[in-house]
């Protein structure tokens, strides 16, 4: 039995370096994939859009916010291509934030050359899950919040800017931490940290805003509702399931900490 679960314990994460490699190899084509896919999705939500597209300016206001959305996430990553190139070496933060457990320090070089360096093994799948949660909260926007514009109602204007804004700045932020994450950046788990803040600060905030919009019909309300509550309760599983493991993990503290555990003291 031991036999068995160290044969998959090793499959697994030879799977993680796999993905890990595909991913930081093949980016650039899932994004021109990524564009080619929204693309297309954004243009049939705006030639079925709620509200009339006579003119220019009715048009821009409908294709824009799908124009942003698609781009938040490519212009994540060509700003964290530029600021944290393959292979660089970077210099930690002064002040710790994680101080549970007893660790060594460790100079950057000695620790690129530890077996537990890099975003693979369990840690992939986090890194995975940053990138997958881009086109899944694009989808659900697809879906459930119609093309609008100037000619809707208040309450439609309200609500269509605020969802598209949650998308934009919530894909973007995701997408600049997982480069962070796959380029090995110290700062990552703080950046993910203040990710998971804004996307929880966003989804109430956007609650209060779309609730207090004037001659929202009940049943509009009741639908964005469960889809911002949906929302929070994805942000919070996340952090119920990686905060500890951001905190605690010796590939993490290796790979974003340069620390190693004291031998003795886990």
């Amino acid at each position: 039995m031991q036999g068995w679960m160290k044969q998959l314990s090793e499959h697994l994460y030879r799977k993680s370096v796999w993905a890990i490699a595909s991913l930081e190899h093949g980016l650039g084509r899932l994004l021109l994939l990524w564009i080619g896919v929204a693309g297309a999705l954004s243009a049939l939500r705006i030639a079925f859009a709620a509200t009339p597209v006579d003119n220019g300016i009715a048009f821009a206001q409908t294709a824009l916010p799908y124009i942003l959305v698609i781009g938040a996430p490519v212009a994540a990553y060509l700003i964290g291509n530029s600021l944290f190139p393959r292979g660089a070496l970077y210099e930690q933060p002064q002040i710790r934030l994680a101080r549970y457990g007893k660790w060594r320090q460790v100079d950057c070089l000695t620790a690129r050359q530890h077996k537990l360096f890099g975003p693979t093994g369990l840690m992939a799948s986090l890194v995975i899950g940053m990138m997958l949660n881009i086109p899944v909260r694009s989808l659900e926007f697809l879906a459930a919040v119609p093309a609008m514009n100037g000619h809707a109602p208040l309450w439609g204007q309200l609500l269509f800017a605020a969802m598209t804004m949650d998308v934009v700045v919530m894909n973007f932020l995701y997408m600049l931490a997982f480069m962070m994450a796959l380029r090995n950046v110290p700062w990552f788990p703080r950046l993910l940290l203040l990710v998971w803040g804004v996307d929880i600060v966003s989804q109430v905030g956007i609650a209060h805003v779309v609730s207090n919009a004037p001659g929202l019909p009940t049943q509009v309300g009741e639908a964005m509702g469960g889809l911002l509550a949906g929302n929070l309760k994805k942000v919070a599983i996340s952090v119920a399931i990686w905060l500890p493991y951001l905190l605690l993990s010796e590939r993490v503290n290796l790979t974003y900490r340069g620390r190693v555990a004291v031998v003795g003291s886990r």
